[in-house]
This record gives structure tokens, C-alpha cells and sequence, in this order.
């Protein structure tokens, strides 16, 4: 006895020329972002990428720094997404969209954003190379650490290991004590 699925169509995916977007066929042949025509002959038929490469499309990679940014934001804190949102006036789902990646803010809702979380719009959108420039002008704040970093590069490899080795003797014997 064999059984068939009725009512199962196909759906045509479709490629934009305008804005990229990948989508299945609209009912009225509208891009779903930019609402330019899709048209017939311009229906996406993928091409198997080359082994060993991969695309990474730079709006997604910022839009998981800015999603990111905002959940540890908001976290540190202590407010929930209802919060935030009351505070930008927008439905949760769409704070819940931001910290998910699957909506980029626009830069009005950025600053939004922003005063809803106290903070300055460039610590929403900041990468990796600013925290870490944060994070080497604190440890040279201690002019120990700084006296350290100094005489790091003047040092012969046997001697930086050595070091190495009794910093980390040091830290493993006060997390026992601790």
C-alpha cells in the first residue's frame, strides 16, 4: 500500500539582482526587502563552491558582534529583553531578533538602542581589536605589569620562558590558596 503526500508543491527560490536576498517566490513577484521585481529568468540554481572555500558575508559577521554586544550588555545589566524593549518602545520579539542575529538594527534603532542600555552606540558596535585595546590599556595601567611588558621584547627566549614558568606557578599556587 503506498501512500502519496497531496497538496505538496514546489516552491521556486529566487534570487534578487537588487539586494541579493535568496527567498522563495513571492505571490506577487516582489522582492520581500527591497520590493523590486523578481524576475523569471533570474531564478537561483546554486553552484557547489569550490572545496576548502567559504564566504562569510561581512554584514552577518557584524551583525553577530552587534548581537553579541547587546545580550553581554544587557546581561551585565541585570535587565530583560521585556525592559529593553519597553525602554526603545518595540515589540520584545524584536530585542529577542537582535541578540539571536536574525535582525540587524538600523542606526536610528542603534541609538535606541543605546540609551535604552545606558551606553555609548560605539560600544554596541565595537570588534574584537577594541577589546582587546581595552583590555592591554588596563594591564599597562599597573606599572608593575607595564615595567614587565617593557622588558618582554628584550628578553632572550630562554629567560621569557622562565618567567613564563614562575608567573604561571605563582597563579596556580594562589588559586589553591584561594
Amino acid at each position: 500500500m503506498a501512500t502519496t503526500l497531496a497538496g505538496v508543491e514546489t516552491r521556486e527560490v529566487m534570487h534578487c539582482r537588487f539586494c541579493k536576498l535568496i527567498q522563495f517566490r513571492t505571490f506577487n513577484s516582489l522582492c520581500r526587502r527591497c520590493r523590486r521585481p523578481l524576475d523569471t529568468e533570474e531564478s537561483f540554481h546554486p553552484i557547489p563552491a569550490p572545496s576548502g572555500s567559504t564566504f562569510v558575508d561581512p554584514s552577518a559577521e557584524a551583525g553577530q558582534r552587534v548581537a553579541g554586544q547587546v545580550r553581554e550588555i544587557r546581561r551585565a545589566r541585570h535587565l530583560s529583553q521585556r525592559q529593553v524593549a519597553w525602554r526603545m518602545q518595540v515589540p520584545r520579539t524584536y530585542i529577542s531578533k537582535i541578540e539571536n542575529g536574525k535582525a540587524i538594527p538600523t542606526l536610528s534603532s542603534l541609538e535606541r538602542l543605546a540609551a535604552a542600555l545606558d551606553v555609548d552606540v560605539r560600544q554596541l558596535v565595537r570588534d574584537a581589536r577594541s577589546h582587546r585595546e581595552e583590555e592591554v590599556a588596563s594591564i599597562l595601567s599597573d606599572p608593575l605589569l607595564a615595567e614587565i611588558a617593557a622588558m618582554l621584547p628584550r628578553l632572550e627566549p630562554l629567560h621569557r620562558s622562565l618567567l613564563f614558568g614562575a608567573v604561571r606557578e605563582m597563579a596556580v599556587a594562589h588559586r589553591r590558596t584561594a
